[in-house]
């Protein structure tokens, strides 16, 4: 279905539903509804009540990449269901990462016993790959007690807050600059257009140039003329190292005339 538009996915899965298969018209098994709590392209947040609801309607199933939002959306940091009023137990599969707000290595898969235990006995990266380490198992446990709270300190609440002000800051930044700027306020992925696909090399290398190192995706990760740059934010990012990066692309955006929201007259 369209880019986080419920109304078409209403519609896809009403035919879905009436037609069935392609040629044979036999009615799907299952289907399954797959989103991410943060866009990792777009830096924009799900639209999960509305998608939840349309699933709950034409009894699809729902799988969640919550890979940006795990730990830095919602008051306490439990992501886009928590974000967005939404009740996990309307998840069928919330699927997340360690290596962000977790500081670690690996993931998980939430979901129920029967389908928990089915990934176990069926997938290679399971039976086949090593265990996870000690040492990385018990960052991750810290981390979540440190978000919760459950550390004795408010980090996890400071942690939380200076994401989503690091993440207002530096996109406002962007924004004032006359970059055209993609996503959603409170999120922490700030992907800026570059559009001319030759860009996206040298808008690389000049950042590298000043000692910046970013992201830059093109075709076909993204539409051929959709070439951006991505700008993941963290909570321990200071306010100088935000300010300082924030000139270094100045002086790139105006060497490669990125100023898109600025008329040109």
């Amino acid at each position: 279905f369209r880019h986080n538009d419920v109304e078409h996915l209403d519609h896809v899965l009403c035919n879905a539903v009436v037609e069935g298969q392609p040629l044979t018209n036999r009615p799907w098994k299952k289907i399954m509804v797959m989103v991410e709590g943060i866009y990792s392209m777009e830096g924009e947040i799900c639209e999960l009540p509305g998608i939840v609801a349309v699933a709950k309607k034409y009894k699809a199933y729902m799988y969640v990449d919550e890979a940006h939002s795990i730990g830095a959306l919602g008051p306490t940091g439990r992501g886009v269901c928590e974000a967005t009023g939404v009740d996990p137990a309307d998840i069928d599969i919330l699927m997340g990462t360690f290596t962000k707000s977790f500081g670690a290595m690996g993931g998980y898969v939430a979901s129920s016993k029967k389908f928990v235990d089915y990934l176990r006995s069926h997938s290679c990266g399971n039976f086949v790959a090593c265990s996870m380490s000690g040492v990385v198992a018990e960052q991750i446990v810290t981390a979540l007690r440190i978000i919760d709270g459950e550390d004795g300190t408010n980090l996890g609440r400071v942690k939380l807050q200076d994401i989503r002000d690091n993440s207002t800051y530096f996109r406002n930044e962007l924004i004032k600059m006359g970059c055209q700027v993609l996503g959603d306020e409170n999120s922490p992925v700030i992907p800026v257009m570059l559009y001319v696909p030759s860009k996206i090399e040298l808008f690389h290398a000049l950042c590298m140039e000043r000692g910046l190192a970013v992201v830059t995706v093109g075709f076909p990760a993204v539409p051929l003329n959709g070439a951006r740059t991505r700008f993941c934010i963290s909570a321990a990012h200071t306010r100088e190292q935000l300010e300082g990066a924030i000139e270094k692309i100045r002086e790139v955006v105006d060497i490669l005339r990125l100023r898109y929201n600025e008329s040109a007259w």
